[in-house]
């Protein structure tokens, strides 16, 4: 008798189907991970806090590889992302990682964004990713893309 280990997998969704199909994969017994944040959206009459995906159209989950078609039976899963032609696979540190940065409190504000240039690099200890440093990617008006090479994240800070 053989034991399959879990692993941790990222799934695309379709757009906007995030919260949505992490309950649909929970119903049938998958482990998922929907990584949100809140933040406080304004309507022309309104202020409310939303929960909002921290990565886009994207998802993690828990799951033995050869129970991994499972996913495509709830209808919003589109597809696993792929490194070097296999599923990617998620070890369970960078998810930890990954839980504990958006549980930090103090949030992404230390560096002035105008003094940011592309290839500068940018310690993110202080942010919650311990002893992880991240590149610079691009900079616009107030916005900041860093590149997060051992999580393989593109990181969008604002000022």
């Amino acid at each position: 008798m053989t034991t399959s280990l879990k692993n941790w997998f990222v799934i695309y969704t379709k757009p906007n189907a995030e919260k949505k199909t992490a309950l649909q994969l929970e119903k049938i017994g998958i482990q998922v991970y929907c990584p949100t944040i809140k933040i406080i959206k304004q309507w022309s009459d309104r202020k409310k806090k939303v929960d909002t995906p921290v990565l886009p159209s994207m998802l993690f989950v828990h799951i033995e590889n050869h129970l991994r078609e499972r996913v495509f039976e709830v209808p919003n899963v589109v597809r696993y992302l792929f490194w070097q032609k296999q599923a990617a696979i998620i070890s369970d540190s960078e998810i930890e990682i990954l839980k504990q940065s958006i549980n930090f409190k103090k949030g992404f504000k230390s560096h002035d964004i105008k003094d940011l240039k592309p290839g500068y690099k940018v310690d993110l200890t202080e942010k919650g990713f311990k002893n992880i440093k991240g590149t610079v990617k691009y900079v616009k008006d107030n916005k900041c893309w860093v590149i997060i090479e051992p999580l393989g994240y593109l990181l969008k800070l604002e000022s």
